[in-house]
C-alpha cells in the first residue's frame, strides 16, 4: 500500500512541477512566454482595482516577480508532496488558492454565455482538486498510524 501512496503523490505532483518547469524555461523569453501572456492582463485588472481601493501609485506589481513566485511554490510544494512533508500540501493549497480567483473568472462574464460555462466549470474543478488535498494529507496521516 505505501507503493502505490508514493505513486499518487508522484502523479499528483508531477502535474504542479512540470508546470513549474515549463515556466521556468520560459522566463528567458522577453514576453516572459506563454505564462506571462496568461499573467498580465489578470495583474493589470488587479492593478487596476488595487489602485482604485488603495490610491493610484501605492503598490506597483511587477509581473517577474508574480511568475517566479509561482514557479518557487509550485516547485517546491511539488517536491515536498512527493516526500510526504504536509508543508508541499499546504504550499500548492496556497498557490491554487492564489490562482482560482485570478485566472478563473466567470465572474466577469454574462450569465449563460459559453465563456460564463468554461471558465465555471475550469473554477469549479481547481476547487475541487484544491478540497482533495486535506484528504490526501489525512489519509497519509492514518497510513503512518497505522
Amino acid at each position: 500500500m505505501g507503493f502505490v501512496s508514493f505513486m499518487g503523490r508522484v502523479l499528483f505532483s508531477s502535474v504542479f512541477i512540470l508546470s513549474a518547469w515549463q515556466g521556468f524555461n520560459e522566463l528567458d523569453d522577453p514576453g516572459r512566454g506563454q505564462t506571462g501572456k496568461l499573467w498580465a492582463p489578470k495583474l493589470a485588472v488587479l492593478q487596476t482595482f488595487l489602485n482604485s481601493k488603495l490610491g493610484e501609485g501605492s503598490l506597483d506589481i511587477d509581473l517577474l516577480h508574480i511568475i517566479v513566485g509561482t514557479i518557487a511554490l509550485k516547485a517546491l510544494g511539488g517536491l515536498l508532496f512527493v516526500f510526504g512533508n504536509t508543508m508541499g500540501a499546504y504550499l500548492l493549497m496556497f498557490y491554487l488558492l492564489l490562482v482560482i480567483p485570478l485566472f478563473d473568472d466567470f465572474y466577469n462574464y454574462q450569465y449563460g454565455s459559453p465563456e460564463f460555462w468554461e471558465h465555471l466549470e475550469s473554477f469549479l474543478q481547481v476547487c475541487c482538486l484544491d478540497a482533495t488535498l486535506p484528504n490526501m494529507l489525512y489519509d497519509g496521516f492514518l497510513q503512518c498510524v497505522d
